[in-house]
């Protein structure tokens, strides 16, 4: 029930960051609700359940966003398949009940749906709304005529059908994973989507922003308005505004209109300041404030160059990107702010500039935040068209929705300033014949339609010009590869004058924690076409940057290319995160990638140090493996470094040599025989110590500690707080080799929702309440529950000492 129209949009910074805006100072006509709470589920399919008298008794209550997927068990017969996760799909129900006061009776209301996997159809009070196929896309449904108010309630429901397997080549997640609002307006307000903001000249010294407004009419009467949108920085001072002229919008009709000004000395949004202002239209009829709505702006100008690559306001930039699926680990699909943010940072510390949205339609939250942290996006539509690649995917929806569906999403994120250009296509099977021509036209002109400020790409995997047909439609603003990085050189001949960028590349494969040794050459999976891959009994890959796809590389091979030549715009790898689904080299019960530069629990790998130490200008030393071996065994060590000359190598005190990287080097490394003790790295630069850094060899495992990511938690509903969870022994340092199972218990404002320790066959649940360590590290995830009181997390295991951890609740007032 909704107890109080503005409470939750006035207090959840969530519904703050929404591109609408209740901005109450001067209009409070638009309503946004957060319509997330109190939803009932039942899993499986049931007839009549749209009805409004449709007994509910034995469904389950929840909040959104949910995944019903992530909650089952794996297993191999799941029709998914280890390539969808091996976790399981079907049919599910939602339904929510909930009053609306009677002042809303003469408003124009509609539900707003981020993201539904799968073929959801949806009813309000037994009237039927829509089918949407895509499970990414974004859509909204017109309410108000089938509305009730005051006393009398409203019932939703909602049917989700993930049961036609397989539909993806990795895990979806099932049900409403991203968020739900109602919007609440006057009946002359904003349309859906209904701004663009373009800056079609910009400099240091002024910008021109040009603002189209779509205005929707929804009375049985001719309506007289202007439009005042005010330019706000990001102090929320006012520093330019557009003003329209009266005019009148015909009953039951839209209207657009288009206005330009100048922002004097702007502040340019970049990769290091990504300074953003915001647009906020008011409508007036009569003098009145009828709605308010809220766009966000980032100024700033680039520029894609054949020969020299990527500008950004005028400074040559490489885009140093990952590619990400949408999935945020032991959460499954759920499209939670604060897992997308921790993600974001994690990647951001390490350099990254890029994300590519692998292979889909984004939620709007990855896209906000890669607004406010600094990202080039490239925004990507399809994994297929109309040639299938499983049996059940996309292809089966093609005919009827790709236009829909691909311009919707423009509308959607065309006002984003993170998103730098537009992917109509990833590894597409229409690149290799004629068909391939007339559809890549089709989908460039649907783009341009609607933005034209962006280049249009499409991923490819074909580099010979005469036999990719995507590539030779003409279309493409922007040339994007995939692979194949030994051919790079030669792409300025093969492809005369074209912009370039490596749209995936390495496929690299390791396991966070597990080395095999010795590290003597790179190995390729499979050797040979459809052999099979000579790993490991355990499942595991080795974390030296040694093992890659046959169709990829390792890190070090691509990005050695990539760095020294200038007219590739950038790259993205594949990928920044492991990710559920898509278990190459192994079969089950691997259930999650080995392609991520970050384990699934959110714990880097080695080979991130050496992204860090090359796209960052942080000192960094990273030193591995750890040092628990049998005795006298040869390890080569390894050590990733920069800012510095060379680096020393040290044990037990006793110096091993110091080494330098020569040429492309982006490595060290020393073959040692093993010996319990110290091993410690100190990298100098003109005799000058930089940095230190000590392994230690570990005793037996003896005590549990928890870390988490922040000090306190809001009570919101959403926040979380990730504990990382190591087994130390007695001295304190880790315990590389441990796989304690770690029990939890939790009391106060605060619940488990997820744990996980990164390693790719655990077949454990993400729903458990305890956690098998893996190379001594786990992760747990608790999430608000809305009351506010102290959370008490105690991990306990046998043989290990036990620990507390308290975590302060704080009210959503308090909340950034």
């Amino acid at each position: 029930m909704i107890k109080s129209i503005f409470y939750r949009f006035i207090l959840s910074s969530f519904c703050l960051l929404l591109l609408v805006s209740c901005n109450t100072s001067e209009a409070e006509n638009r309503i946004v609700e957060d319509f997330n709470f109190e939803w009932q589920f039942h899993l499986g399919d049931t007839a009549n359940a749209q009805n409004i008298g449709f007994n509910t008794q034995s469904w389950r209550s929840l909040n959104l966003p949910h995944d019903w997927s992530i909650e089952g068990s794996f297993s191999e017969e799941h029709p998914t398949k280890p390539e969808g996760g091996a976790l399981p799909a079907g049919i599910g129900w939602y339904r929510k009940t909930f009053s609306l006061p009677k002042e809303w009776k003469d408003k124009s209301v509609a539900i707003e749906f981020d993201g539904v996997y799968r073929n959801s159809e949806v009813w309000i009070n037994g009237e039927y709304l829509g089918k949407r196929p895509n499970g990414y896309i974004s859509f909204a449904y017109e309410l108000t005529k089938h509305l009730n108010y005051g006393t009398e309630t409203n019932i939703i429901a909602v049917r989700v059908d993930n049961s036609a397997q397989p539909n993806s080549r990795w895990y979806t997640g099932s049900g409403i994973y991203r968020n739900v609002r109602l919007v609440a307006t006057e009946k002359l307000h904003v349309a859906h989507w209904g701004t663009f903001v373009k800056t079609p000249q910009v400099s240091k010294e002024q910008a021109e922003v040009e603002l189209a407004v779509k205005l929707q009419n929804d009375s049985e009467a001719e309506k007289v308005y202007r439009v005042i949108s005010r330019i706000l920085n990001s102090e929320q001072q006012e520093v330019a505004t557009i003003t329209s002229e009266e005019r009148s919008i015909q009953a039951k009709s839209t209207d657009s209109i288009a206005g330009v000004t100048r922002v004097n000395q702007p502040q340019l949004w970049s990769i290091e300041n990504p300074h953003l202002y915001s647009i906020v239209t008011t409508i007036y009829e009569n003098d009145k404030a009828v709605d308010q709505y809220k766009t966000p702006l980032g100024i700033r100008f680039f520029d894609f160059k054949a020969e020299t690559g990527f500008t950004l306001n005028g400074v040559s930039t490489k885009i140093l990107g990952v590619c990400l699926h949408h999935d945020n680990g032991a959460l499954g699909a759920v499209a939670n702010r604060y897992a997308i943010k921790r993600k974001l940072s994690i990647l951001k510390d390490m350099g990254v500039n890029g994300i590519r949205t692998a292979h889909n339609p984004p939620s709007l939250e990855l896209l906000q935040l890669c607004d406010e942290m600094g990202f080039i996006v490239q925004d990507e539509a399809f994994d297929v068209w109309k040639k299938k690649k499983v049996a059940a995917d996309y292809h089966t929806d093609w005919a009827d929705w790709y236009k829909k569906d691909l311009q919707d999403l423009v509308k959607r994120d065309r006002n984003h300033p993170s998103v730098f250009m537009w992917s109509i296509g990833n590894e597409i099977r229409e690149q290799f014949d004629s068909t391939g021509i007339a559809i890549t036209k089709e989908l460039v002109g649907l783009v341009k339609e609607l933005d034209k400020t962006r280049p249009v790409t499409c991923a490819l995997t074909e580099n010979i010009p005469e036999k990719n047909f995507i590539y030779q439609s003409g279309a493409l603003d922007l040339l994007g590869f995939n692979y194949k990085h030994e051919d790079y050189k030669s792409f300025p001949n093969r492809f005369k004058g074209e912009k370039i960028i490596a749209s995936e590349t390495m496929s690299a494969l390791a396991t966070r924690g597990h080395y095999d040794l010795p590290a003597a050459e790179v190995k390729r999976w499979p050797p040979a076409h459809h052999a099979p891959f000579d790993g490991n009994e355990d499942y595991t890959v080795s974390a030296y940057d040694m093992v890659s796809a046959y169709w990829g590389s390792t890190h070090e091979e691509t990005w050695k290319e990539v760095k020294k030549l200038d007219f590739i715009a950038g790259l993205f790898i594949w990928t920044g995160f492991d990710y559920l689904g898509e278990p190459i080299p192994y079969p089950y019960p691997a259930r999650s990638s080995y392609f991520g530069i970050v384990d699934l629990a959110g714990f880097p790998k080695d080979v991130y140090y050496m992204y860090q130490s090359e796209w960052t200008t942080k000192p960094v030393l990273h030193l591995f493996p750890h040092w628990n071996w049998d005795e006298g065994q040869e390890v080569d060590v390894w050590a990733y470094y920069n800012n510095a000359d060379e680096v020393e190598l040290f044990l037990n005190g006793k110096s091993l040599g110091s080494k330098s990287k020569n040429g492309d080097d982006l490595h060290i490394s020393w073959k040692v025989d093993y010996v319990p003790g110290i091993l410690k790295a100190v990298s100098s630069k003109n005799g000058k110590v930089v940095l230190e850094k000590e392994i230690k060899t570990a005793g037996a495992p003896a005590q549990i500690k928890l870390t988490p990511d922040k000090k306190a938690i809001s009570d919101d509903g959403y926040d979380l707080i990730y504990v990382t969870v190591e087994v130390l022994d007695e001295n304190g340092n880790l315990t590389p080799k441990s796989n304690n199972q770690i029990n939890f218990s939790i009391e106060g404002g605060g619940s488990i929702v997820g744990v996980d320790n990164g390693y790719q066959a655990n077949l454990n649940s993400f729903k458990d309440k305890s956690c098998q360590v893996y190379n001594g590290k786990c992760i747990v995830i608790i999430q608000s529950n809305r009351f506010e009181n102290l959370i008490t997390l105690k991990a306990s295991s046998p043989k290990l000492q036990s620990e507390l951890l308290n975590i302060a609740v704080e009210p959503i007032e308090k909340k950034e």
